[in-house]
């Protein structure tokens, strides 16, 4: 049974769903699903990472690996360290949630006296911002000067980019596969309510990604253009440097695999997955997994090399997270346990060790990072 929301909550849900018919209904009555994810999430004041409800942790609908312990944030602190010292230059952290991340990082960074010059963050959302901005005033406010937000990529940038759980919330295509080949699979109305119709791809990039697939009539699944064009941007403000992204999800052949027929959309309420992208809008958060085939070959297409992708288990394991949690001494159980049940759930198959990933991707001469020296699976991409 799903949690009901408060009847603010639902009166804002119920904006939120006018103004996508609305905007449905300018758009000649069929919306691509790409458009109508981007304005659950992001329309100003109205989407979910637009408005103010409590997204992360406990009281939110998901938790993720910052908000579970400090650990994770401090461990990709010594993985990146010797990038930042190489290349002399900042750190770019791409939608930066509840700031928590940013707080960890920086604790670390500066505890091994590496840190840098500035850390930016690149975050649309004036809510989240604000959130950042209180728990980095809040948990380091003598770093929180370096901190430095941003509305749009930097022109030129040197240092590490970094996003956790970023990939996954950018605005996907969704695509029907039928006897009479690839179909774009958007969104109507009917009534109140919003249903499917699928339509030509009109977009030759699409159909040309879609007809490659070639999956079996019935299929349903999704492709990201919007992490090509992200990967892209990225690649052409960076100057030297890494591009660090954390995400769950597959290589294309398990991402396409005949038995993930029905695609890997989710909404996220409450910290219930649920398969209905049209529940409750504004209130739930909307992603899909990640193609990291498709990201590393966006990644090479625009001059980058790649640099490592394995499990955040490998990742972590290899990036030091167990001697971070031994400085926790065991004896004291009331602030070892914790974080010990918090590092289990990071690096375990059943929880997230296996199904979230890390790719990094270079430009530049950058020495290999430690973090992807045991268990690269390069050779599956």
């Amino acid at each position: 049974m799903l949690p009901a929301p408060s009847a603010d909550a639902f009166a804002h849900s119920q904006r939120v769903a006018a103004h996508l018919r609305s905007l449905i209904v300018e758009a000649g009555g069929w919306l691509p699903f790409s458009r109508f994810m981007e304005a659950a999430l992001y329309a100003p004041g109205l989407g979910y990472y637009a408005a103010g409800s409590t997204k992360f942790g406990a009281a939110g609908d998901f938790v993720t690996a910052p908000e579970m312990t400090p650990l994770f944030g401090r461990t990709l602190a010594h993985a990146i360290a010797p990038v930042l010292a190489e290349t002399g230059g900042d750190v770019l952290e791409l939608g930066a949630g509840s700031g928590r991340l940013a707080a960890d990082l920086l604790g670390e960074l500066e505890r091994l006296g590496a840190l840098p010059a500035r850390y930016r963050i690149l975050e649309p959302s004036p809510d989240l911002r604000q959130r950042q901005q209180n728990t980095l005033a809040r948990d380091c406010p003598q770093l929180a000067a370096r901190v430095q937000w941003l509305d749009a990529l930097p022109a030129h940038f040197r240092g590490v980019m970094l996003g956790n759980e970023v990939l996954d919330a950018l605005p996907v295509e969704l695509v029907h596969w039928t006897d009479a080949g690839p179909m774009a699979h958007g969104v109507t109305v009917e009534g109140e309510q919003f249903g499917w119709q699928d339509r030509a791809i009109a977009d030759p990039v699409l159909r040309a990604r879609a007809e490659a697939l070639d999956l079996a009539p019935g299929y349903v699944s999704e492709i990201n253009l919007a992490a090509d064009a992200l990967i892209a941007s990225l690649a052409d403000a960076l100057e030297r440097g890494l591009i660090l992204l954390i995400d769950y999800g597959f290589v294309a052949a398990e991402y396409y695999h005949p038995q993930r027929h029905m695609g890997t959309l989710r909404a996220h309420y409450r910290h219930h997955a649920l398969d209905d992208p049209f529940h409750l809008p504004g209130l739930c958060d909307l992603t899909a997994h990640v193609d990291f085939s498709a990201v590393a070959h966006a990644g090479m297409a625009a001059g980058l090399t790649l640099a490592g992708y394995t499990s955040q288990a490998s990742f972590l394991l290899n990036g030091g997270l167990t001697e971070l949690l031994m400085q926790t001494p065991p004896e004291d159980a009331a602030a070892y346990l914790p974080q010990a049940n918090a590092a289990q759930r990071l690096v375990s198959p059943a929880e997230m060790g296996e199904l979230f990933k890390v790719i990094g991707l270079t430009k530049g001469d950058v020495a290999p990072l430690a973090a992807f020296a045991r268990g690269d699976r390069q050779y599956t991409l």
